[in-house]
């Protein structure tokens, strides 16, 4: 995966190309491919960074870093993760979760993330460091568990 094209922009840095990029990725995996339908768009977009992995100059690879109390009133939060399909497997996965840790701390500074995961990835997130916390719940019928890294 060395010829991923790695970019961190907040909302208004975002050309709107990529925004769009961004939320068709997002509704392509989390809303058809993960059948949840669902509001994707939750206005917290703006306030947050945008992780972006381009291969060969399309999006395959998305994540969201929000500020402390925006999605979560003690922490920092990534969210909306996503490998595309095209690319699933094949080992993207891991540094796009390690560049949107660097991104936390170097934007926000070290403190605590927490993500919501879905509870089947628990160990993947497990092995970044991410303890999980409170009991599993049910968000779009999907079973998640908070983690939190930093503990």
């Amino acid at each position: 995966m060395d010829n991923i094209n790695w970019t961190c922009k907040a909302f208004y840095e975002l050309s709107l190309d990529e925004l769009y990029d961004i939320l068709f990725l997002r509704q392509e995996v989390f809303v058809v491919e993960q059948d949840c339908p669902y509001i994707d768009t939750d206005y917290k977009d703006q306030k947050g960074w945008h992780i972006c992995a381009h291969l060969d100059g399309v999006l395959v690879a998305y994540t969201r870093i929000l500020p402390k109390g925006i999605s979560y009133k003690d922490y920092a939060s990534i969210g909306r993760v996503i490998t595309s399909s095209k690319i699933r497997g094949k080992g993207i996965g891991r540094p796009l979760m390690e560049k949107s840790i660097q991104y936390t701390y170097q934007l926000l500074g070290k403190q605590q993330i927490k993500i919501s995961a879905q509870n089947h990835l628990r160990k993947y997130y497990g092995s970044l460091g991410f303890v999980p916390v409170g009991e599993i719940y049910d968000e779009d019928g999907i079973p998640h568990i908070a983690m939190i890294l930093g503990i």
